[in-house]
This record gives C-alpha cells, structure tokens and sequence, in this order.
C-alpha cells in the first residue's frame, strides 16, 4: 500500500509537467501532420486536401534523393572523423605532461563555442580572396593560387566537414577521457609487465572500458549529423549548385523560402521518421551492449 502510495504521488507530482509537455510537443506535431496533407502556403490560403501527394512527390524527387545522399556522407564521414581524432585526443590527454590541465581547458573552446560563431569563423579561414587556408598552402608551395573552397562542389561538402569536425569532436574526446579515468591502473601496469604493446594495450586493456561511452557519443553525434542545418546554413546555404543541401536545408527551403507549407511539412516529417529509426537502431545497440556486459 505504502509503494503503491508513493507511485501515484509521482505521478501526480509530474502531471503538471507531463500536461505542459504534450501540450507543448502534440498541438505542433498534430498540425504539422495536418498541414502534411494539404498544400496550403506559408502565407494566404489554408489549402486543401491532397492525400499522401506531398510524400509522394517529396520522395520520389530527385532534390530529396540527392539531399539524403548529401545528408549521408556528410553524417557518416564527419561522425567517423570525430570518433577517432576524439579518442586519440582523449588518449594524449590522459598521459601525465607539462601543461596536460591548460590543453584540456583549451580543447573545450571549440566545443562551447556557438554553431554560428564557428561557421562565420571558417568561412573566414576558407575565404577565397584573403583566407587563411589559402595564404597557408600557397607559401607552403602546395597551391599555385587562391581557391574557392566553399564555391566549388568538388571542396565544399569537404570543407564543411572539416568545420563540423573542429566543433565537435572535443564532445567524443570528453566523453573518452573520461571513461580512460576508469580504468584501473593496476591492470595497466600489468599489460605492461605482460610486455602487451601499445595496440595489444589498447585493444584488450582500454577499449572495453571505452565501448559503452563511445558507443553513446556515436548515438548524439550520428543524430545531430543527420539533422545538420545551422553551420551548413551559415556557410553555404546549401550551395554551391546544391552540391551541401542537406535534408533539412531542404526542409527550410521547401517551407519558407519556396513557402509550400504542405510539402515542407511532409518532407520535415520523413526527416523526423529517419532520425526516429536512426536512434530506436542505435537504442537497440545500446541496450545490447548494456545486456552483453
């Protein structure tokens, strides 16, 4: 009786919460569905009924496939990127040196800045007339002259990883370094005594400790790739030639630049199922990994 009590006063303390949070999460999910299925404009009439048209024709468009493509690459690529250079800045910080507490402080910097204020940084660094890129490579001898990295579709997709990786992969290397805190020193120096080598040390010392957060950093990044917007959007708006729009650029044009509130609602919810198979895949993974240790 006692648990029984104790249960029904949580929820009661949490239904205000809950109340406020469907509000807030069901009325926009529910009209957006609504709006799915009509092709009303941004601005002037409700629009009418048209069934699944809008998903039809979003998914079977040519500008949906290539920013799906566009979306995976850059999600898969910059998220692998990050993995390693993470965990290799996670293993050097974790060695005893001269300056180790200011190099981590430092490390953090890229992390905690703003999305825009990153983006308007490297397009800054990739600018073709007076870039810092571009003055490197040239008086290095690697470049004959000033390139356009943003403006040519052959370097811009590239450019923009290297940019979302600087951001980000100090998140992968926390979360490593962190998990490197765990592990036992004394089985450390036993691998050592064993004469384990560096990768032998690694892979059967190490790595079973950095599994499961990685394995958790891998599940936020992937996300957070695949719904990629503001630093594409500040950079390249999805050019040149479409050659950087990915699936949520798409989005915002669709709805607010084209303002065919229909079909942007329509594409916006396919985005949404993506990204909702994507994490209940890796939720799978997690409580696997969770059951398997």
């Amino acid at each position: 009786m006692t648990g029984t009590w104790i249960s029904t006063r949580a929820w009661l303390l949490m239904l205000p919460l809950l109340v406020v949070m469907t509000a807030v999460i069901s009325w926009p999910l529910v009209d957006t569905v609504r709006l799915s299925f009509t092709d009303a404009k941004l601005v002037g009439t409700e629009g009418g009924f048209v069934g699944t048209a809008n998903y039809i024709k979003m998914l079977g468009g040519s500008n949906f496939q290539r920013a799906l493509v566009t979306t995976t690459w850059f999600a898969v690529i910059s998220v692998a990127a990050e993995m390693v250079l993470g965990v290799l800045a996670a293993l050097l910080l974790n060695q005893q040196f001269r300056g180790r507490a200011a190099l981590r402080a430092l490390m953090i910097l890229p992390w905690a800045l703003p999305t825009v204020v990153n983006a308007t940084l490297w397009r800054l660094i990739y600018n073709p007339e007076y870039g810092a890129l571009n003055a490197a490579l040239t008086q290095l001898g690697l470049l004959d002259s000033y390139r356009s990295w943003l403006g040519e579709p052959g370097t811009a997709l590239a450019a923009l990883i290297v940019a979302d990786c600087w951001k980000n992969f100090p998140l992968v290397a926390l979360i490593a370094l962190a998990a490197l805190q765990a592990v036992p020193r004394d089985i450390t120096a036993a691998s050592l005594v064993d004469g384990a080598g560096p990768f032998n040390r690694f892979r059967f010392v190490i790595m079973p400790y950095l599994a499961g957060p990685l394995l958790v950093a891998l599940v936020l990044r992937t996300i957070e790739a695949f719904k990629v917007f503001d630093i594409i959007w500040v950079m390249t708006r999805g050019g040149p030639a479409n050659s950087t729009r990915t699936l949520s650029i798409l989005v915002y044009q669709e709805a607010f630049s084209f303002q065919r509130a229909g079909s942007g609602a329509s594409l916006a919810l396919i985005v949404t199922l993506l990204v909702t198979i994507l994490a209940a895949a890796y939720a799978a993974l997690l409580r696997k990994a969770a059951g398997a240790s």
